[in-house]
């Protein structure tokens, strides 16, 4: 499986290119749909893969995270495939040790808790050395997709990373880390700087490996007020977008698009307009047509359906999407959950929705 795993090079032909169609500004006969945590535990086959390994092994497992990654391809339609992996897996890269606690979910064992707690991370990181494994399950996935789909990767946002490192794991006003914005707001740039950094090089990696689109996740923004936004996450999301642009031209590498999502920052869709993504990925708490007047007519949405409405019976979510499309529009918009798709889910529903998607899109580009 070597000459696999270790050479990116002479991929199958794309066949379906609707999402990097729709994420350039093209023209799609149907919108494109995916799932935020499209490979997930509400699919029974992915519980059955994971029962018996550790959760960052499974991350670690090239051939897991492909098995994974394909899982959801294998039942819908889908038009991308979401690399299986953790946005955890950098702050590993920096030396922190990370465990998945059962109820629990990630926990840091060691979290940042003084300026001083900065000086035992790795201030330099090899990517590859470090997160090999990940470019690894990339290049397989690639390979096995045999170009049915595109391949997105992925990366969390600094601000977000760092809050779990200070947090050291979930919480519900992330009081600790907001306190080093306004405590220690000179180490909290150092450290941002350093995820950045890291990020960048990652997210080229990806693109390296056979990343045929990224996305960066500030799961963590509905924390942030405009002015925190501004001055701590903002600055690192328009940073990202143009160091791995200039990087990829430099290593002559394909210009991927790039999705920038940010949740809960509804204050902050103008500027997100304008931070060199491609895409802007929208929660569930926005209005489509508010979204549209705010973002213009040159980046391309992603979103926005709430995943609670994948509870509702197959007619209703046919209703829900129907609407939808209707408010985004068919053109330079991704269909996808507001969010990330929940454990409980019924694998029928997320097919319900996927077709519900390519039935009504179809219907009214031809209308």
């Amino acid at each position: 499986t070597c000459s696999l795993l270790c050479s990116p090079k002479g991929f199958p032909r794309l066949k379906n290119d609707t999402f990097l169609r729709a994420a350039r500004g093209e023209e799609t006969e149907h919108t494109p749909v995916w799932c935020m945590r499209q490979a997930g535990r509400y699919l029974p086959e992915f519980r059955e893969t994971r029962a018996s390994q550790d959760f960052f092994a499974t991350c670690r497992s090239p051939k897991l995270c492909c098995e994974l990654t394909l899982q959801p391809l294998r039942r819908f339609p889908l038009d991308a495939a979401i690399i299986f992996s953790d946005i955890l897996v950098v702050p590993q890269a920096l030396g922190m040790e990370v465990v998945m606690v059962p109820g629990k979910g990630p926990t840091f064992t060691e979290p940042l808790k003084e300026v001083e707690d900065l000086l035992k991370l790795r201030q330099k990181v090899d990517v590859t050395a470090e997160l090999g494994y990940v470019f690894q399950a990339i290049t397989l996935t690639r390979h096995s997709l045999e170009g049915k789909v595109p391949l997105i990767g992925f990366s969390g946002a600094p601000w977000t990373l760092m809050s779990y490192m200070i947090e050291g794991g979930g919480s519900t006003t992330m009081a600790k880390a907001k306190s080093w914005l306004y405590r220690h707001p000179e180490a909290s740039h150092r450290l941002l700087r350093l995820l950045a950094d890291v990020i960048i090089d990652y997210l080229v990696g990806q693109v390296a490996a056979g990343a045929q689109a990224l996305q960066l996740f500030e799961s963590h923004a509905g924390h942030l007020g405009p002015e925190l936004f501004q001055d701590f996450a903002l600055p690192y999301i328009r940073d990202i977008a143009q160091a791995v642009k200039s990087k990829l031209k430099e290593e002559a590498l394909p210009l991927v698009p790039m999705i920038i999502f940010a949740k809960d920052a509804h204050y902050a869709l103008r500027d997100l307009a304008h931070a060199g993504y491609e895409v802007v990925g929208l929660d569930w708490t926005i209005r489509p047509q508010e979204a549209r007047a705010q973002i213009g007519k040159d980046v391309t949405l992603q979103g926005n359906l709430d995943p609670c409405a994948l509870y509702a019976p197959k007619e209703k979510i046919g209703e829900l999407v129907k609407k939808m499309l209707e408010s985004f529009g068919t053109q330079r918009y991704i269909a996808n959950l507001g969010h990330g798709l929940y454990p409980d889910m019924n694998p029928e529903h997320v097919g319900a929705f996927v077709e519900a998607v390519h039935t009504h899109s179809r219907h009214i580009n031809k209308h």
